[in-house]
């Protein structure tokens, strides 16, 4: 009697079994096949450690070669690290110059260029500038008067946070909502002549919206606040006074960015009290803007005198430190609307849109 032919993969004598011997599905299989693996690997340029082991199935031979590849890689970087310790060696003994450090790549250094990126100093902008909605404040002829609310039904949060914001403008006011839209607001508040309009937005006790409406024509700018952090939870905070504060506006490099930069700057007065040594930050990174607000503290220290040969001589320094007085947040612009607030036949000057952001790298403000 002829038995049949063993299926191939299969043991005959145990169906339905994978043979242990074959390794079909399974990638490369020997391990004496692993530095051969690791040649044809190693050939892709550019791909990661990752990338480059992430064609074998056999998950022990991918392990495997996926640590040799890592260890090599690191021997590598090791080596290079000690050969620059002994250039910047020879150079210091020899008084020179170390090599220049190379720069570390972060997304923001390699950001990409982008068409709508302004000089202050172009008079194209200057002459946008001169006509624009804000040039009244920055004429002087035009001071700021903010009007500030809230949405319905607001709570002990939201008034702790207004106090503050209160007392970081200078010239703002609160008034309740009292159930009223936001239409008949923008217009109750441009009859009595406030610049602007500052609606805080709240969902389950968590401050989440800002609506910033310059008055009397514009523009609406809706922002996404997030990670708000009162004075009373910084650590070693301070209170604010009532001077006026300083303003610093921090990458608004693009067209939008600078439209976004005069906004801000219209809420506060054009002539700082630098006695009060206060400051108030928007720096913007990556479209996040980031807001602070701070003192400057200048202090006279002791420390002890290195040159000095008595090691008991001690001399005095007058050092500066900042002292954050809260609060801080972070708004992530969500729309730009032209004129006061219209959700039904507004015209948006800007939305974020999926097919605009083709790239990690790329920024609108």
């Amino acid at each position: 009697m002829v038995k049949a032919a063993a299926k191939p993969g299969k043991s005959p004598g145990k169906k339905g079994r994978p043979n242990a011997d074959s390794d079909d599905d399974a990638g490369p299989s020997t391990s004496g096949n692993v530095g051969k693996d690791n040649g044809a690997v190693a050939s892709r340029q550019g791909a990661s450690i990752g990338q480059q082991t992430s064609g074998i199935r056999n998950k022990q031979k991918r392990g495997e070669l996926y640590h040799k590849l890592k260890h090599q890689k690191e021997k590598v970087k090791a080596k290079e690290r000690r050969k620059k310790q002994k250039e910047e060696a020879k150079a210091l003994e020899a008084g020179l110059e170390p090599p220049p450090k190379p720069l570390q790549h972060t997304i923001d250094n390699q950001r990409e260029a982008d068409d709508t990126m302004v000089d202050p100093t172009d008079e194209e902008i200057m002459a946008d500038e001169n006509d624009d909605e804000f040039a009244a404040h920055f004429a002087n002829a035009r001071p700021p008067k903010v009007l500030i609310t809230t949405s319905y039904k607001p709570s002990k949060i939201m008034y702790t946070f207004l106090s503050e914001m209160l007392e970081l403008l200078p010239c703002a006011e609160y008034y309740k909502r009292n159930g009223f839209p936001l239409k008949k607001i923008v217009k109750f508040a441009a009859n009595r002549e406030y610049t602007d309009l500052m609606v805080f937005n709240e969902d389950r006790k968590q401050i989440n919206g800002l609506l910033l409406v310059h008055l009397p024509d514009g523009p609406t700018a809706h922002f996404r606040l997030s990670n708000l952090k009162l004075g009373a939870d910084i650590k070693g905070h301070g209170r604010a006074t009532q001077h006026k504060p300083e303003l610093i506006l921090n990458h608004f490099d693009t067209r939008l960015g600078h439209r976004m930069g005069r906004m801000f700057a219209s809420l506060f007065p054009q002539d700082p009290q630098f006695r009060g040594r206060r400051v108030v930050t928007f720096h913007n990174q990556r479209d996040f803007i980031f807001v602070r607000h701070h003192r400057y503290v200048f202090e006279e220290k002791e420390s002890r005198d290195r040159a000095a040969k008595d090691p008991s001589k001690k001399k005095k320094a007058v050092v500066a430190r900042l002292q954050e007085l809260g609060p801080r947040f972070t708004l992530k612009l969500q729309s730009l609307q032209k004129g006061t607030f219209d959700s039904k036949n507004g015209e948006f000057e800007w939305l974020p849109k999926k097919e605009n952001k083709t790239s990690r790298r790329r920024f609108f403000l």
